[in-house]
């Protein structure tokens, strides 16, 4: 079955939240995500932010029903439970992906230019464990105004294109540090 752009996303954040390869997502997988991510925060209120926006990110899932009787949650009901209450709207995707996107964004802006260099976005990445060439070629995709830096505004979009548009173009699918399957 050839999976729509949307859930080929959801199946790839799926691969990227699942820390130890089980094929289920835990509530553990996401305390760990959201310490990989504070790691590269510099100040303990930005870390703190990070690990908290997540563990809000798997009670939004708990509260779609997608974990089992064993609190795991499998693909397949990810992405059910993304298309259904995570990723349903832009509204919701401000109140549940965007306290980790503007988190991020004050913890990788190392020089508090309000811009991510090139070197901060590929920090973040390097701490995920994804190559430096693959997340450099991210990077050059979302700085859509070929600044040499992504705003704010230029992060934020791609987050709701990566999210929410159907459009396998779009520069937002580069968001997890590489292009989306061709399917």
């Amino acid at each position: 079955m050839v999976q729509s752009s949307i859930e080929q996303k959801f199946t790839s954040l799926f691969g990227w939240f699942d820390r130890n390869g089980d094929g289920y997502l835990t509530r553990d997988d996401f305390q760990d995500i959201g310490k990989v991510f504070a790691a590269v925060a510099p100040q303990e209120g930005e870390k703190s932010a990070l690990r908290e926006a997540f563990m809000a990110w798997w009670d939004a899932l708990g509260e779609a029903g997608a974990p089992d009787a064993q609190g795991r949650v499998e693909p397949a009901r990810f992405i059910t439970a993304m298309r259904s209450h995570v990723a349903a709207d832009a509204k919701t995707v401000e109140h549940l992906v965007m306290p980790v996107i503007d988190a991020l964004m004050r913890a990788l802006d190392t020089d508090r230019s309000g811009t991510l260099t090139a070197d901060e976005y590929v920090r973040m990445y390097d701490a995920l464990g994804i190559d430096p060439a693959t997340s450099g070629a991210a990077f050059q995709r979302l700085d859509r105004n070929g600044s040499g830096t992504i705003t704010h505004d230029e992060f934020r979009t791609a987050v709701e294109e990566f999210y929410l548009s159907t459009d396998t173009e779009a520069p937002g699918n580069w968001l997890l540090g590489s292009p989306l399957p061709q399917g």
